[in-house]
């Protein structure tokens, strides 16, 4: 099995060949480097337009790369060829707001109404993080991972769709943090420029150490908490809602697509 350094510098087609064949059923983080990677949601067609409405109100959350035809599981324009039925290292399933099984991929369950909506994800700028020399833990250690919570933030409703937005934080040297905020803010596909800066209490959360998704990141001298929007929002909000069915990525297990980070027309 290759390596998350090897998957790192391959192709975004290289790498989903491998995932579809069953070689990597690890988290995506620094995987195709300078590729864009997307959160996935997958909806019966009559809950569709909705959820379109609803990430078109709430781009910094659910910025949208692409959505399928109905019944078809390939992404077009972002991933020729690709198959979103078994090109993700790990699928979640939701039946009435609840979280009912992980799985490595869902042939057996897409049917001919589903409809696929692909969105950014922070992870997407690793390498402009690394090649910035942005010290985040997740680029360091393959432990690591943003911690993610749920805010007091609440999305723009649309439809059936409703509830509050979902942040990942990530510990930033507070020398650097102006610097981190221009270089996110030139990227709105992966969530752009961070929500909120220090105190979490403003934003609903009011225990760092409880974590509702990813790891924990300590907070070290020197550093501050800096929260950015999250695509897990959409899960956050079939919780809310109880929506009868969604499938997503499992949290950390995004699509890779063949964008290039760095381009601004796609």
């Amino acid at each position: 099995m290759l390596t998350r350094s090897e998957l790192g510098n391959l192709e975004a087609r290289a790498v989903r060949q491998i995932i579809r064949e069953g070689g990597w059923t690890g988290t995506s983080k620094r995987l195709a480097l300078g590729r864009e990677q997307a959160n996935i949601v997958i909806l019966r067609e009559e809950y569709a337009l909705d959820f379109f409405r609803f990430c078109h109100r709430n781009p910094k959350p659910l910025f949208l790369i692409e959505v399928t035809d109905t019944g078809d599981p390939e992404p077009k324009i972002c991933a020729p060829g690709a198959d979103l039925r078994t090109d993700l290292p790990a699928y979640r399933l939701y039946r009435d707001g609840e979280a009912v099984e992980d799985l490595t991929d869902i042939k057996h369950l897409w049917r001919d109404d589903h409809v696929a909506f692909l969105t950014g994800c922070n992870l997407s700028v690793d390498q402009v993080m690394i090649e910035n020399r942005i010290p985040l833990p997740h680029l360091i250690d393959d432990e690591a991972w943003p911690s993610q919570y749920i805010s007091n933030i609440s999305c723009q409703p649309a439809g059936i769709f409703k509830g509050p937005q979902v942040v990942s934080m990530r510990p930033i040297p507070e020398k650097l943090l102006i610097k981190v905020i221009e270089i996110t803010s030139r990227y709105p596909r992966s969530h752009g420029a961070p929500l909120h800066v220090g105190d979490p209490f403003a934003i609903g959360i009011d225990d760092l150490n409880e974590v509702d998704w990813g790891k924990l990141n300590k907070i070290g001298e020197g550093f501050l908490p800096v929260f950015w929007a999250c695509g897990i929002t959409a899960q956050a909000v079939a919780c809310e809602i109880k929506i009868p069915e969604m499938i997503t990525h499992k949290p950390g297990h995004m699509f890779v697509t063949d964008i290039a980070v760095a381009d601004p027309t796609k």
